[in-house]
């Protein structure tokens, strides 16, 4: 009963009602047995879920330090070694948060030996004598095996920086992957959120539309969804220049909203949605086909709290921009009747 009385009874404490309630009687030695496998089942099936918060607040926080810490060579290797204590998986997506950041800082402060010791720390070349003259190979090594060749000169910056994106999307796309394979039972995830968003940045609007519109079939309709996009940082580079613009009014409001969650995390319905009206508009889509996208909106408004400030504010943008086309197209109709 000591054992009981110090330990057993807290564990309950955590356990919902119908859990805790078995132990105000465990008097027989049946009883508090039925009472303590209550709690393992309990535990059981909801530790997919508390892994996928782990694993959340492990995505939140890599960028975050990245932005507060300097990154080199060295903290890259201090990362991925605890990070592989931790979960296979971040390997994949701090190698992700490495190439966009360099993406960031190339133009701003040109392709340094610093930078390309970083990626040679990530991308497993640790050879701390890189020249600049050496990025030709390092850039095709970052690119996964591209036969594209280059000269590096101040002019082709912007090659690199892509080949940079391109690689990051990949890591994204393959940390989805996983997240779908192992936390599929307990919610509904697409893993070609990141894919549609870097096809949509470079006017590829037909495949972005068929990404999304799959996205938006799977995950409008789901029982639950859990899965969202950063929206700050490095991964300002991926999103669509109204988000971010719409990102950077809620700072003039509140320079505070870059600490809360609901003003920096978006969800793959809302994204999607938002990419999918997008390509819709921009290849000229029926007002039939828009008025449909509106349903959506409408019903994803109402699923989401109203406390997911990013969220609510892109599906109001988004709505906004198919209202418009929609009430621009019936008076194009209706002047030529």
């Amino acid at each position: 009963m000591w054992f009981v009385n110090s330990y057993i009874r807290k564990c309950p404490l955590l356990c919902p009602g119908c859990v805790s309630s078995l132990f105000s009687n465990v008097s027989t030695k049946m009883k508090l047995q039925n009472a303590v496998s209550a709690v393992v089942n309990w535990r059981l099936s909801t530790g997919l879920e508390d892994t996928w918060n782990a694993l959340r607040a492990a995505e939140d926080f890599i960028p975050r330090q990245r932005s507060v810490f300097s990154l080199t060579a060295r903290s890259c290797v201090y990362w991925m070694t605890e990070l592989a204590k931790t979960d296979t998986y971040l390997a994949a997506y701090f190698t992700a948060v490495v190439f966009l950041h360099v993406a960031h800082k190339i133009p701003k402060i040109g392709f340094t030996d610093e930078l390309m010791d970083v990626l040679a720390t990530v991308t497993g070349q640790c050879n701390s004598e890189l020249l600049l003259s050496k990025a030709t190979k390092l850039a095709k090594f970052v690119a996964n095996g591209s036969q594209s060749t280059m000269e590096f000169t101040d002019r082709n910056l912007s090659g690199v920086v892509e080949l940079l994106q391109q690689s990051a999307v990949q890591h994204l796309t393959t940390y989805r992957q996983f997240q779908a394979r192992d936390f599929g039972p307990i919610a509904a995830i697409v893993t070609t959120d990141f894919e549609a968003l870097y096809a949509y940045k470079h006017g590829d609007y037909q495949w972005c539309l068929l990404m999304s519109t799959q996205n938006v079939c799977t995950l409008l309709w789901a029982v639950k969804t859990l899965t969202t996009v950063l929206a700050y940082g490095e991964f300002m580079r991926l999103l669509d220049d109204d988000i971010v613009s719409l990102i950077a009014m809620t700072r003039i409001v509140n320079p505070k909203c870059g600490n809360m969650n609901r003003y920096v995390l978006i969800s793959q319905v809302t994204l999607s949605l938002y990419l999918m009206t997008q390509c819709q508009l921009k290849l000229r889509h029926s007002v039939t086909i828009l008025a449909q996208a509106l349903d959506y909106i409408e019903f994803t408004q109402r699923r989401h709290p109203a406390e997911w400030t990013l969220d609510q504010l892109t599906l109001k943008l988004t709505e906004h921009k198919a209202l418009t086309y929609i009430t621009e197209m019936t008076m194009l109709a209706f002047n030529n009747l």
